[in-house]
């Protein structure tokens, strides 16, 4: 699969499986979308830069840490971008129906 079709098929998933839907996204008000999308997209080694004793994706993360769910291994990167480009298709789409 091409980039596109990977990032569509994570949101298919994100709605089907994790029930995301629009109704669960519009809830999302404060660009919390956008901004779990930047962490995921972030590389790892900037994520894990320490400002002020806490990691950057502990300050930006916008829920609980327990949903960052970073993943590992040689495809981990695709797998977080995949992520990053499905967070961002939702928050497209969240702002298209305000």
């Amino acid at each position: 699969m091409n980039a596109i079709q990977l990032i569509a098929a994570e949101r298919k998933r994100q709605i089907s499986i994790e029930l995301w839907d629009s109704d669960h996204d519009d809830n999302h008000w404060d660009n919390e979308l956008a901004i779990a999308a930047a962490v995921y997209a972030l590389p790892r080694e900037k994520r894990r830069l320490s400002i002020l004793g806490d990691k950057l994706f502990e300050i930006l993360w916008p829920w609980d840490l327990t949903w960052f769910k970073p993943v590992k291994g040689d495809q981990g990167r695709i797998r977080e971008l995949v992520k990053a480009g499905a967070l961002i298709a939702a928050e497209i789409d969240r702002l298209q129906r305000l």
